[in-house]
């Protein structure tokens, strides 16, 4: 399968939560019986969390959308889907993954975040994904390449 890719500069953060608040939207009209893996790839203050937490918000969660570094999972129950947001800076080792029980995340109704997916080998599903942020000026790009064909349905309804 070929990839393809979506590309757009974000100024600031609220046009990332915006942003994020698209993309979710995009995502929910996808139709899957396996779920669906987004890797958030970018150096430390490039947005990912802020593009998390205008997913998160964008299915009406209310409260604080904080990064899971230390712990390395947040868990939200929003609109019938489990979103799932890894952090998995601080992992020193991918068997804790094992330990925590990693699989069981990537399930048909799961949406999983996951920040630093290079940290977790090849215990992780494949993304279905790839969201690139890298600093432009003052701004951020952002650049989304498809890897399934979920990926590309992803795309086309955000298009």
């Amino acid at each position: 399968m070929t990839s393809n890719t979506f590309r757009q500069f974000l100024p600031d953060e609220t046009a990332m939560i915006a942003f994020g608040q698209k993309l979710i939207s995009a995502i929910c009209r996808v139709s899957t019986q396996t779920g669906i893996t987004l890797y958030l790839n970018g150096d430390l203050g490039a947005g990912k969390t802020t593009l998390s937490r205008g997913m998160i918000q964008g299915l009406g969660h209310q409260g604080n959308v904080k990064s899971p570094t230390y712990t390395l999972v947040e868990e939200y129950h929003l609109q019938g889907k489990q979103i799932y947001h890894f952090d998995l800076y601080r992992l020193s080792d991918p068997e804790e993954l094992e330990f925590m029980g990693i699989r069981d995340y990537f399930s048909a109704n799961s949406i999983c975040l996951v920040e630093w997916a290079e940290k977790g080998a090849r215990l992780l599903a494949e993304p279905d994904l790839m969201v690139n942020i890298t600093y432009v000026d003052n701004g951020r790009e952002i650049v989304l390449v498809t890897n399934s064909t979920q990926g590309e349905q992803i795309l086309n309804h955000l298009k």
